[in-house]
């Protein structure tokens, strides 16, 4: 057996690398520094060449869009140009004519069954209405007790007030009138006689009818002589009394 010392002259002595030599060394090994640095510039020289490509493409669309919207405008304003023609003189007076004839027909329509214009000829309803005067009526509605219409006897337009309706019993005594025993307000300057009455009295007033005294009570023309007047004969309430004389 040798005796160990722990020196050992004869083995050759070992050279320990440092560990900047070990690191250094194992970049080295592994990857060298051209080929990290080298892999960000090409991929930057990628993005660049992609990026100006895509720009245009955008820019593209930007423009087409205004164009085609300017040649739509376009197309409209041709179109209504085209359509817009001017009108002429023939065209003119045919919107004339047409807006006459509406006016007239719904004046008509007016007339007919809303409202009514009648000329007074006498004076049965004077002092309310005299002789020429223009009366408007209105026909819708049913009038009541005491109202001034205008209705037709004889073919002719005549105006009294109704002072019964259909049910009631008239009677004429001592210059008033009664209506079922009791005698009516009225503002009337003339009393009411019967002389000179047609119809007899006590009347009872039809139904479908309504009994009319003229508001010149000397004058007879009314219900005295024609009895109850058909509500289908009545031409509608006065409204309107237009004076053309004596103003």
């Amino acid at each position: 057996m040798s005796d160990w010392t722990g020196e050992d002259k004869g083995l050759p002595e070992l050279e320990v690398p440092s560990a900047e030599e070990v690191q250094v060394g194992s970049v080295s090994e592994e990857t060298e520094p051209s080929e990290v640095f080298s892999e960000e510039p090409e991929r930057v020289e990628q993005q660049e060449e992609t990026a100006p490509d895509q720009k245009p493409e955008a820019e593209d669309a930007t423009v087409k869009a205004p164009a085609a919207e300017e040649k739509k405008e376009q197309k409209t304003t041709a179109k209504s140009k085209k359509k817009r023609k001017k009108k002429t003189a023939k065209d003119y007076a045919i919107e004339f004519l047409i807006k006459i004839a509406i006016t007239v027909a719904a004046v008509v329509i007016l007339c007919i069954f809303v409202v009514g214009i009648h000329v007074n000829h006498g004076n049965s309803s004077y002092p309310m209405i005299k002789d020429g005067d223009l009366v408007i009526t209105w026909k819708l509605g049913t009038p009541g007790n005491g109202e001034e219409i205008a209705y037709k006897a004889d073919g002719k337009v005549k105006f009294g007030r109704i002072v019964a309706r259909e049910g009631d019993e008239v009677r004429i005594e001592n210059d008033c009138v009664l209506v079922n025993g009791y005698i009516i307000a009225e503002d009337v300057v003339y009393p009411t006689k019967a002389d000179g009455a047609v119809i007899s009295f006590p009347y009872i007033v039809p139904q479908g009818t309504v009994f009319v005294l003229n508001d010149f009570r000397s004058d007879v023309g009314d219900s005295r002589t024609y009895g109850a007047i058909p509500m289908s004969d009545v031409e509608g309430e006065v409204i309107l009394v237009l004076r053309r004389r004596g103003i």
